[in-house]
């Protein structure tokens, strides 16, 4: 749960505590029956909060999704990066940003499934998808950072790379054919494939 600042007045305080009640609730709820299973009233009922105040912080299911996940997201990415710093070479770096999303993303595989099709087809300016956007994009920023270690795939333009290395994570981690491995396997999947792209030569 997100810490409240005491700077805050008594009106965002309360705010910040209903968003994170609903925040927990759907979460808890989402990660126990899949989200297909939960209706937005069982939500508001956990989170003791009247479905028109859960509708002033998503309007759908799809939206509280997304809320949920993105706070696992952003955690995974932050987690990944802080490790990718400790690593020397570009693949292992690549891979300790990676590796966290993908476990946070397959706690429950259905529900992360949706969440990645909603980043794809979602409403882009609706707040929570355009937030998701955010992490997609700081998630290539952080792999492509990666990737400017090395001179020559300096050359090759990294940013360019990371978002191919971003769209192997995406389809591996919601292709149905993967949805029967571990975590680990995805992650040794997307690790052969994004050793592929970097050994390519221009």
């Amino acid at each position: 749960m997100q810490a409240v600042p005491q700077t805050l007045g008594r009106r965002e305080r309360n705010k910040q505590e209903k968003l994170d009640r609903i925040t927990a609730a759907a979460r808890e709820l989402f990660t126990q029956y899949g989200v297909d299973e939960v209706t937005t009233q069982q939500v508001a009922e956990k989170a003791d909060v009247g479905s028109g105040t859960l509708f002033l912080y998503a309007k759908t299911k799809a939206e509280l999704l997304l809320l949920v996940h993105n706070v696992k997201y952003a955690e995974a990415l932050n987690s990944g990066v802080a490790a990718a710093e400790q690593e020397e070479a570009v693949l292992d770096g690549i891979m300790a940003i990676i590796r966290p999303i993908i476990k946070c993303n397959r706690v429950q595989i259905e529900n992360g499934r949706t969440y990645l099709k909603e980043i794809v087809f979602g409403d882009p300016t609706e707040p929570h998808h355009a937030e998701a956007l955010a992490l997609t994009i700081r998630t290539e920023a952080a792999i492509a950072e990666v990737l400017g270690r090395d001179e020559q795939l300096t050359a090759r333009d990294p940013g360019k790379i990371a978002r191919v290395i971003s769209a192997i994570m995406f389809v591996s981690m919601s292709s149905s054919a993967n949805s029967g491995l571990t975590d680990e396997q995805v992650g040794d999947e997307i690790r052969d494939q994004i050793n592929a792209v970097l050994s390519t030569r221009s």
